[in-house]
């Protein structure tokens, strides 16, 4: 079975969610039958002005709300992902557009190293402070999980996998997604949002129970000539 993961590097519940399916597949049955897919999904694709500014300021602003409000609501956040192991240091959070980890995300997946990516990514941003957007700070994270340096300095310095980060995003607007994170199991079965740990155990199990194969219903009494592995008859 086969989950694919549309999230951003710098959502929260993205990096909650992506903790809480680990948690739920280390209780699920056939964890081992499981492939987990990461899809891109950029909340702002938008340049970011200035890489050093406050990203609570910010969202104060983007959402018409008090700094202290604002405040408040980082502190909640980084409660939830102490709860489940992860660490929000959300006061040396700054803005990023993450299309160009997004890039080198689809390169770490292809070299198998997609978890180690969104991992890598994740956490220098939300627990490291560092600058996901700038090419620097990319290129030591790709290589720190063992992609090899030559080939990021290719991705970084031209358009590879851009069009891999546009086809997920198209696909997410024919699925009709429009936040994130969201889980599509099995190509046809959704959840959005960082579901509770017990929540996505009773998915993966309803899902499992849907897609689990069977064996084939005859629908006529006679079987006709065929040929098989060791021959004709």
């Amino acid at each position: 079975m086969r989950i694919d993961i549309w999230s951003d590097i710098v959502c929260p519940f993205c990096y909650i969610g992506g903790r809480h399916l680990q948690l739920a597949l280390e209780r699920f049955d056939h964890a081992e039958e499981v492939e987990v897919v990461w899809r891109s999904f950029e909340l702002d694709p938008r340049p970011v002005e200035d890489p050093h500014a406050d990203l609570t300021e910010q969202l104060a602003a983007k959402y018409g709300m008090s700094r202290d409000r604002a405040e408040a609501n980082q502190q909640r956040v980084g409660e939830a992902m102490e709860a489940v192991g992860l660490e929000f240091n959300w006061r040396d959070a700054h803005p990023a557009n993450t299309f160009d980890a997004h890039r080198l995300a689809h390169l770490a997946a292809e070299r198998g190293l997609s978890d180690q990516a969104q991992t890598a990514f994740k956490k220098a941003y939300f627990t490291d402070g560092r600058a996901i957007g700038d090419h620097q700070v990319l290129r030591d994270l790709a290589i720190g999980i063992g992609l090899d340096a030559d080939e990021v300095d290719d991705v970084l310095s031209s358009d590879r996998y851009a069009d891999q980060v546009r086809a997920d995003e198209s696909q997410a607007q024919v699925y009709g997604i429009t936040a994130v994170p969201t889980f599509v199991l099995a190509d046809q079965y959704s959840v959005s949002g960082a579901q509770p740990v017990d929540t996505l155990v009773d998915v993966l199990d309803q899902v499992w129970s849907l897609t689990e194969k069977t064996p084939l219903v005859p629908v006529s009494g006679a079987a006709g000539e065929s040929c098989g592995v060791d021959g004709c008859d």
